[in-house]
C-alpha cells in the first residue's frame, strides 16, 4: 500500500526518567531497503522498560520504550520477501521480530556465533524518539523493523496475548533453559515467578524436568505458578536464608537442584541459589540486568561444588524460532493467554507503567 506523504504516527514519549509520558506526532515514511513498516497491534511492558523509565539503567531521552511487539505488515522495503524461516511475507501478515538488530557481520556473528553481543547491536525501545525513523519502539502506532533484524510470521490461531511476549520473555527463557542445560529428570529451582519465571518453569517441564520449585514473595504469583509447571512454590520471605536453602535441597534429593535459574532481578538471591545446587549443578542468571548489581559470594563454594554459572543477555536468533514453536505447541497445556492480564490505550501508558511497576498486573499490554 502507498504510504501518504503527510502521514504521522503517535508515540508515547518521556523526556527524562520518572517524567510523565506525552503523546507526540512523528512523521511516517515508506520503508527503505531492508526495512518493514508495521502497524502495531500490541506491545507488552517488560521489566526492563520499567527500569529504563525509573532511571535504573541508561536509556536515551526523549525516550520511546517497548520491545515486546507484534504488528501487521503495512509495506515491505526492498529486499525483504521472506521471514527467517523462509515463509513469504506480504502486507497484512501479522509478525513478530527480534528485540534487537545488528549493524552487520562481525567476529561475534561469524566466529563466536553471538550475534546478540555484536559491537553496535541496538534494541527496539532503547533509542531516542528523535532518532530517525522515530518509530522504533512499541509504545506507538507504527514501528519500523530495521535492517538485520529477524522476522517471523505468526500463526493465525495464536492470539495477540499469546504472541506478544514471544520475542523477549519467551525467547529469553528458551536461551536461559538452554544455557542451564535442563534435561529429562532434572530438578530445577526458579528464583522469581514473574512472567519470565513462569515461562521458565513451563519450558523446564517441557524439556523433561522431574521437579520444578518456584520461589516468590507474591502470593498471587505462587498460586498461578502451579498452572505453569511449578510443583511447589515457596515464599522466601517466610523463612531465613538457611531455612530456605534447607527446604529447597530437601525437595531436590539426593544432593540438591540440578539447575537454578535467577529471574527475579535481585543479586542478593545469588548466594542462596548457589547453595541450593547439587555438586556439578548449573546456575543461569537472567534477571540482574541493572548495572552495579553487586553481591558477595563464597568463591570457594563454586570451586568445591564444581558449579557452572552462566549469564544470559538477549538471545540467539534460533531461540526466537524455538519460542514461537514452544508457545504454539503448548498453548493447550499452559494458559499463556492469561499472562497478559492488563490492557491499556496508548494515552494510558503512564498508568500501565505504574501498574506494572507496583505488580498490580503480571504483564501490561499497550493496545494502540
Amino acid at each position: 500500500m502507498a504510504i501518504p506523504a503527510d502521514l504521522k504516527g503517535r508515540l508515547a514519549v518521556y523526556d527524562a526518567p520518572n517524567r510523565p509520558f506525552e503523546i507526540r506526532l512523528f512523521p511516517v515514511r515508506a520503508p527503505r531497503a531492508g526495512e518493514v513498516l508495521v502497524k502495531i497491534r500490541m506491545s507488552t511492558i517488560c521489566r526492563s522498560d520499567i527500569h529504563s523509565w525509573l532511571g535504573h539503567r541508561p536509556n536515551p531521552c526523549p525516550g520511546v520504550l517497548g520491545h515486546e511487539i507484534i504488528g501487521t505488515v503495512m509495506e515491505l522495503g526492498e529486499g525483504i520477501t521472506h521471514d527467517m524461516r523462509g515463509d513469504a511475507l506480504a502486507p497484512g501478515d501479522r509478525i513478530t521480530w527480534s528485540e534487537y538488530f545488528i549493524p552487520g557481520p562481525s567476529y561475534f556473528t561469524e566466529v563466536l556465533d553471538l550475534p546478540q553481543k555484536s559491537p553496535g547491536v541496538d534494541k527496539y525501545g532503547h533509542m531516542a524518539a528523535t532518532t530517525e525513523p522515530h518509530h522504533h519502539g512499541g509504545f506507538g502506532e507504527y514501528c519500523y523493523v530495521l535492517p538485520r533484524s529477524w522476522i517471523l510470521k505468526l500463526p493465525a490461531d495464536l492470539s495477540d496475548e499469546e504472541a506478544t511476549p514471544i520475542n523477549c520473555g519467551v525467547a529469553t527463557m528458551m536461551c536461559v533453559t538452554e544455557r542451564a542445560e535442563i534435561a529429562m529428570g532434572d530438578s530445577v529451582v526458579v528464583q522469581g515467578l514473574g512472567l519470565l519465571g513462569l515461562y521458565g518453569a513451563a519450558i523446564a517441564k517441557a524439556r523433561g524436568a522431574r521437579r520444578v520449585i518456584g520461589l516468590d514473595t507474591v502470593p498471587a504469583r505462587r498460586a498461578l505458578a502451579a498452572r505453569f509447571g511449578v510443583d511447589e512454590a515457596l515464599d522466601p520471605s517466610a523463612m531465613t536464608e538457611a531455612e530456605l536453602v534447607k527446604a529447597v535441597r530437601a525437595r531436590c534429593p539426593p544432593d540438591g537442584a540440578d539447575a537454578v535459574i535467577e529471574v527475579c532481578g535481585h543479586p542478593g538471591v545469588i548466594p542462596s541459589g548457589i547453595q541450593m545446587l547439587r555438586t556439578g549443578g548449573r546456575y543461569a542468571l537472567a534477571g540482574v540486568v541493572n548495572p552495579d548489581a553487586r553481591v558477595t559470594i563464597d568463591a570457594n563454594l563454586l570451586l568445591r561444588k564444581l558449579v557452572t554459572m552462566r549469564g544470559v543477555h538477549n538471545y540467539h536468533p534460533r531461540n526466537l524460532v524455538e519460542a514461537l514453536d514452544f508457545v504454539h505447541a503448548n498453548r493447550g497445556r499452559f494458559p499463556f493467554h492469561e499472562l497478559v492480564d492488563g490492557k491499556y490505550r496508548l494515552e494510558d501508558v503512564g498508568r500501565a507503567m505504574k501498574d506494572a511497576e507496583e505488580r498490580r498486573v503480571l504483564r501490561a499490554a499497550i493496545v494502540p
